[in-house]
């Protein structure tokens, strides 16, 4: 059996920036690359929640037992992967992704080389009526 075509790690599990990235740069379509960086984003603001999250609990007594820096690594990797696991499912995500995809798609060229940002403005003369249905103040 040859062990140097073997992945020890599925693509999945491995935890690299860098990998990620490439990965994402590697999609043809601007659009999915767009989609993809919206996740990620997303992935990498509720990965940052969650270790603010983790600084504010009490440790003594815990499963893991004292704080080490093998902890703290083991951590960061096991945030990491909740983030991006939560960002990628549509009932746990919290929206952003889907709110910055919005956002930037009429940036990004489609694929007859159009951006949406480039068509001309409303005109001057329409009317914008705008509805409340309760009083804010």
């Amino acid at each position: 059996m040859d062990i140097k075509h073997q992945t020890i790690l599925s693509p999945d599990l491995i935890n690299d920036q860098a990998q990620i990235f490439n990965n994402i740069k590697a999609e043809k379509s601007t659009k999915e690359q767009l989609k993809k960086v919206s996740q990620e984003f997303e992935s990498i603001f509720v990965t940052q929640m969650l270790t603010l999250m983790d600084k504010t609990i009490d440790k003594e007594g815990g499963i893991f037992g004292e704080e080490s820096k093998y902890l703290d690594t083991f951590k960061s990797y096991m945030f990491d992967e909740m983030g991006r696991q939560i960002a990628k499912n549509p009932v746990t995500s919290f929206g952003f992704a889907k709110q910055i995809y919005e956002q930037m798609e009429k940036f990004v060229p489609d694929e007859t080389g159009v951006v949406r940002a480039n068509k001309p403005p409303v005109e001057k003369n329409t009317k914008i009526t705008v509805n409340v249905d309760k009083e804010i103040w």
